[in-house]
């Protein structure tokens, strides 16, 4: 079983400008019992942390939306921290939907990830859905040991169901023993140049990528894997998508789809042959 210490939270900060709010989670391993527990538990403002139950003696947290958040001119950030031979499993209860503020400020959304030596951190969110009139800067950086494992989601939609997208942008930077892996930024709706073109786009409203890093893919690297109408579907509107290895022990699957239903069919195909080997 884990177990959890919540530490005294630190306070959000709300001001003309926006909310500021940041969610601690660190999980180290028991050596003893060889269970994942949680010292660091810490969520405010929109974010609550939840501990749920997991398999074996890995660690799941649930992170909860306490409020609606990112508004324009709002500063959030996730850190999570797995130890060295730590298990931490993390996930959201609903979607995330960026909306436009009282302000014309953007907003900002940062995700910090590090992953110990033999560690493993599953980060499987729930969709990010870039509202009508919003603007989001997203940032996701991971910080990984020689041996830590990685899985990594993310899920784009633009625009909620009838309306049009906000502005979003995205950067995703992973690093593996101080070495660049992957350092790819993505732009959509307002002022983005050509996103909604046939070499982008192509009219789908939702998009998403899955990184698996595992030390294992040194010895046997992931194959290249055509998803969806790619691969030669027949199911019209299914998306499509591919899956191939990078340069180091991981695999990226990108995907494209009409909505968030069908791009998670197109990632979870993408999970299971990465896992398959």
């Amino acid at each position: 079983m884990t177990t959890a210490l919540r530490t005294p939270p630190q306070t959000a900060r709300a001001s003309a400008a926006g909310l500021r709010a940041t969610a601690r989670i660190v999980a180290r391993v028991d050596e003893e019992g060889g269970t994942t527990r949680l010292p660091v538990l810490d969520g405010d403002g929109p974010f609550a942390l939840r501990r749920i139950r997991g398999p074996g003696g890995q660690a799941r947290v649930c992170v909860v939306g306490a409020m609606s958040a990112p508004l324009g001119g709002d500063r959030l950030a996730v850190e999570a921290t797995a130890e060295a031979g730590a298990a931490l499993h993390l996930t959201a209860a609903a979607a995330t939907v960026a909306l436009p503020g009282r302000t014309a400020d953007h907003a900002t959304y940062d995700v910090r990830l590090t992953v110990g030596d033999g560690a493993r951190l599953d980060w499987l969110p729930e969709p990010l859905i870039s509202a009508a009139g919003s603007d989001l800067r997203m940032t996701t950086t991971v910080e990984l040991a020689p041996t830590a494992h990685l899985v990594l989601r993310e899920e784009q939609v633009l625009g909620r169901s009838g309306e049009e997208t906000g502005a979003l942008r995205s950067r995703l930077i992973v690093r593996r023993a101080g070495r660049t892996l992957l350092d790819q930024e993505t732009a959509y709706g307002p002022g983005a140049p050509g996103w909604d073109t046939s070499a982008v786009l192509d009219g789908h409203r939702a998009l998403g990528q899955l990184l698996v890093v595992q030390p294992e893919f040194d010895r046997c690297p992931a194959e290249v894997r055509l998803l969806g109408e790619a691969a030669g579907e027949r199911s019209g509107g299914a998306g499509q998508g591919v899956l191939a290895p990078l340069a180091g022990p991981a695999a990226l699957a990108t995907a494209v789809a009409p909505d968030a239903l069908r791009l998670r069919r197109l990632l979870d195909e993408a999970a299971r042959s990465a896992a398959a080997g």
